[in-house]
């Protein structure tokens, strides 16, 4: 993943149960959320602009209350994710997901009318920049298996379980 290169952007750090996420924002929304296993892509702390701050602040509280049990959708945050237009409308797809339900690659391809495009679905879900608001998590295996995820599989199934679904006991 490449942040964007903006010197208004703005980060933060976020503690959770699943670990200290990363997030960056610029003054168009939200652009990134970063996993503690993606130590590869560097984050440094910046203040950014307030336009930034505010979407930054913003992203940190709506989080905070999803770990909390409080949040299931995130439709009221402003999300600047620089993508494909294919990409983007993986990611359009993936935010429609309700909150407790899984898709398949398959599904997603069929829900942007392009049912033959599974693979090109599982790398656009894969380069997803802000999970947990975009739920790539809730993408799963046609037979209902977990599937490679940036936070790591043990992180997938712990978000999963926690919004409800039963995941396999394997992981």
């Amino acid at each position: 993943m490449k942040l964007p290169d903006d010197p208004a952007l703005a980060t933060a750090t976020l503690d959770t149960p699943i670990g200290r996420l990363r997030l960056a924002a610029t003054e168009a929304g939200l652009a990134a959320i970063l996993f503690p296993n993606q130590k590869d892509v560097p984050l440094s702390a910046r203040e950014g602009s307030a336009k930034a701050r505010a979407h930054l602040d913003k992203a940190v509280k709506a989080l905070n209350r999803y770990f909390e049990g409080k949040e299931r959708d995130f439709s009221g945050l402003t999300l600047a994710a620089e993508g494909t237009a294919f990409q983007k409308s993986v990611w359009a797809a993936l935010a429609r997901i309700p909150f407790g339900e899984t898709r398949s690659y398959a599904d997603i391809a069929r829900a942007i009318g392009n049912p033959k495009g599974v693979r090109a679905v599982g790398l656009a879900n894969g380069r997803n920049p802000i999970p947990i608001v975009v739920p790539c998590h809730r993408v799963i295996g046609a037979d209902g298996s977990l599937t490679g995820f940036g936070g790591g599989l043990p992180t997938k199934k712990w978000l999963l379980e926690f919004e409800g679904i039963e995941t396999p006991s394997f992981v």
